[in-house]
């Protein structure tokens, strides 16, 4: 079988640093889901608007390419524990390949894109499907969760200066709060004086976590030399 990229997304995750751990927790923030040119087909998305949320099967292209293990070791359980690969939704697989679920917002036939929130990928994440979520048959309200039930307990509170937040354009402003909310930091990480830095939309938010508290501390323009810090 030989899997074609149809789209690819579009939004303002320039690194794996920072982007939501799953779909649908960070809803502030927007990506677009852009068809590659001999995928531009208005008629392909002909009837999708009348859903609320759909289905990407992506690859995870920016994990190293080589041999799989049966067991990974996840995150959330702070690295220590291993579980077995299927039993995960870790990018080291046999194939690199993922699944979310993210609400649909538009859909630009005349574009042929997608707007959506809560989408779990990097910039130019290649999509090789797209699937309407269908409410009667993929929700479950009894579903149990195993070793991952339950949402991660893990969150800060932000402290963001105004003068630094009023740097970033108006709409990025309340996807960075909410994701810097949900604290970026591998789980196995817990050093206060250590200065952290996540992209996002163009800018390197720099910042430190103490005591359950995420304090912004500067604010770079990628590719510049202008920046903004607290005194």
């Amino acid at each position: 079988m030989e899997l074609s990229v149809i789209a690819r997304v579009r939004n303002d995750f320039t690194e794996k640093f920072g982007v939501p751990r799953q779909s649908g927790m960070a809803d502030k923030t927007v990506s677009r889901v852009v068809l590659e040119p001999e995928y531009k087909n208005p008629d392909a998305l002909r009837g999708l608007e009348g859903f609320s949320h759909i289905w990407l099967i992506w690859g995870f292209d920016r994990v190293r390419q080589g041999g799989w293990s049966p067991t990974v070791r996840p995150p959330r359980l702070g690295g220590n524990e291993r579980m077995g690969v299927f039993a995960t939704r870790s990018p080291f697989r046999p194939n690199r390949l993922g699944l979310s679920c993210v609400e649909l917002l538009g859909v630009d036939r005349e574009r042929c894109e997608l707007s959506v929130t809560g989408a779990d990928m990097t910039d130019g994440t290649p999509v090789y499907d797209i699937k309407p979520y269908i409410k009667y048959a993929d929700s479950k309200p009894g579903a149990v969760g195993g070793w991952a039930d339950g949402a991660p307990e893990r969150g800060v509170e932000v402290v963001f200066p105004k003068e630094l937040l009023d740097i970033l354009p108006e709409g990025k402003r309340a996807g960075a709060a909410q994701v810097l909310s949900m604290d970026p930091r591998p789980s196995y990480q817990d050093d206060p004086e250590r200065i952290y830095g996540m992209e996002y939309g163009g800018f390197d938010i720099r910042f430190t976590v103490k005591k359950g508290i995420l304090e912004v501390r500067e604010i770079l323009e990628k590719g510049g030399e202008n920046g903004h810090k607290m005194t």
